[in-house]
């Protein structure tokens, strides 16, 4: 088959922590699995100098090296790497579409990690100095400026919890607000918190202009909304924390979202589609982190192994069977549903190789039960042709089930 009409198993948009990881679980589990990037593999965390808090590198690593070895690890497995933008989805049917600028991508299962990008300013210097002073998440970075001066650059409760967060290590930590001396954006607690710190100051009124630095970050040019005054001050470091921006653009329509654009996803990371997951900063959660987007990206390619199994089981079983099939959904901690499985021997003895009976535990296959409206065990469909032809809920006898097959 070509790469045009490849139907992958498992198709994951985003090259970050966490599709990488999702890209390792599933090509492990022999699923044919491609990974669609646009830019470099290993996202944001590829322009991260330093990374100290991910486990198994006791001296630190830097982000470039770890998303090396990262792709170096998913690409042994066989992963095929795509580089292209996707732009829109169509999950409407069992094989998933994935439509990008150069072509369109199918495949029966899908994970989305994509991320979310901190929102920039767009100051002179936030981008050459990214990484080398500026920052936008005081988790991954504050360690590295203990004992020096730092700027935070915002008021919401984000950034004055990352400035408090800050202050573990820092000097001095410097809140640059726009608004009146003692408005603030953030909660009432967390002002009070922040007020109430020593190693806290603030600068009111006022916005940064400027990074400066040559190759590192020196100094700010500050300017004085109301009286139009600029003036510098020397600093180590800049924490901008005006928000993220999660990228789900392409996914408007087809999965359902939070009002700022992140998707909503249950503990295996499954979106409000069968079949679709999301991993990593693109999702709500309370932690963004190389290491939590890991997690996520794991969880997602398990989960996704586990829906395909479902999937082709019944497919297989149920719906390509030539015979007329009697499903029964049963639990093993339901009395009712063991009368159920005596039930289906009986028919099947009686029937003979003229239909063919499959008993699915309801629990650990919610999914089919979901479609076809089971919610509670037992219950017995009937399918002929790969069409339901009968239904029936609570407990169900031999002589009930024939009188549906006749």
């Amino acid at each position: 088959m070509g790469t045009e009409e490849a139907i992958y198993d498992v198709l994951i948009i985003g090259a970050g922590p966490a599709g990488l990881t999702a890209g390792l679980y599933s090509a492990r589990a022999r699923l044919s699995t491609a990974i669609i990037e646009t830019g470099r593999k290993g996202g944001q965390a590829a322009t991260t100098e330093d990374v100290e808090n991910y486990p198994g590198f006791p001296g630190g690593t830097t982000g470039p090296e770890l998303m090396r070895l990262m792709t170096e690890q998913v690409e042994g497995f066989g992963v095929t790497f795509i580089k292209d933008r996707i732009e829109g989805l169509e999950l409407g049917s069992q094989v998933k579409v994935a439509r990008g600028r150069n072509r369109e991508y199918r495949a029966k299962s899908l994970i989305v990690a994509t991320g979310a990008k901190p929102r920039t300013l767009g100051l002179p210097g936030e981008g050459s100095l990214r990484g080398k002073g500026v920052s936008y998440c005081a988790t991954c970075d504050g360690e590295i400026f203990t004992d020096l001066d730092v700027i935070v650059i915002g008021n919401g409760d984000a950034a004055v919890e990352e400035a408090i967060f800050l202050t573990r290590f820092a000097d001095k930590v410097t809140i640059i607000v726009v608004h009146d001396e003692g408005v603030m954006d953030a909660a009432k607690y967390l002002q009070e918190r922040a007020f109430a710190n020593p190693k806290i100051d603030f600068v009111w009124n006022s916005v940064v202009d400027e990074i400066k630095g040559e190759g590192i970050v020196e100094a700010v040019t500050l300017k004085n909304l109301k009286t139009g005054n600029r003036w510098e001050i020397q600093t180590n470091g800049v924490f901008i924390f005006v928000g993220t921006v999660p990228q789900t653009d392409f996914c408007k329509g087809q999965i359902e979202m939070d009002d700022r654009g992140y998707i909503i996803t249950d503990e295996r990371m499954q979106t409000s589609v069968d079949g679709v997951y999301a991993a990593g900063d693109v999702t709500q959660k309370y932690l963004r982190q190389i290491v939590t987007a890991c997690g996520d990206g794991a969880t997602a390619a398990v989960a996704a192994e586990k829906f395909l199994e479902e999937e082709e089981s019944f497919r297989e079983q149920v719906l390509e069977s030539e015979r007329p099939v009697v499903v029964g959904f049963w639990s093993p901690t339901d009395e009712e549903s063991m009368g159920l499985l005596k039930s289906l021997e009986e028919v099947e003895a009686e029937r003979g190789d003229g239909i063919k009976t499959v008993a699915i535990d309801l629990y650990r296959n919610q999914r089919v039960a979901r479609r076809f409206g089971v919610t509670k065990p037992p219950a017995v469909l009937v399918f002929a042709s790969g069409q339901l032809r009968e239904s029936m809920h609570g407990p169900v006898g031999a002589t009930d089930i024939m009188k549906a097959l006749d």
